[in-house]
């Protein structure tokens, strides 16, 4: 918990969070997308960072579960490139 963000919500909520925030910004999907292909763990790590940095702090397991629920096309994809490190 960072000071002046609190918690709130379970960590699947920020997760859901942190992915529609980033999901928003196409520069940043398609830099965390190169990336997973070469570097899936790393990703995951980079992804809890930003939650952390954003007030949204998640860990790795909360952000793979979040990404294996989502059930739209361009998250298949990722999950299909990225598998090994998901």
């Amino acid at each position: 918990m960072t000071a002046g963000h609190p918690s709130t919500g379970a960590p699947s909520d920020q997760a859901a969070q942190l992915y529609e925030r980033i999901s928003s910004d196409q520069a940043l999907t398609q830099e965390l997308f190169r990336q997973a292909l070469q570097d899936p763990s790393g990703t995951l790590a980079r992804i809890a960072a930003l939650g952390e940095s954003w007030g949204l702090p998640v860990d790795v397991e909360a952000i793979r579960a979040h990404i294996a629920s989502l059930d739209d096309p361009e998250s298949k994809q990722w999950l299909v490139k990225a598998r090994g490190g998901l």
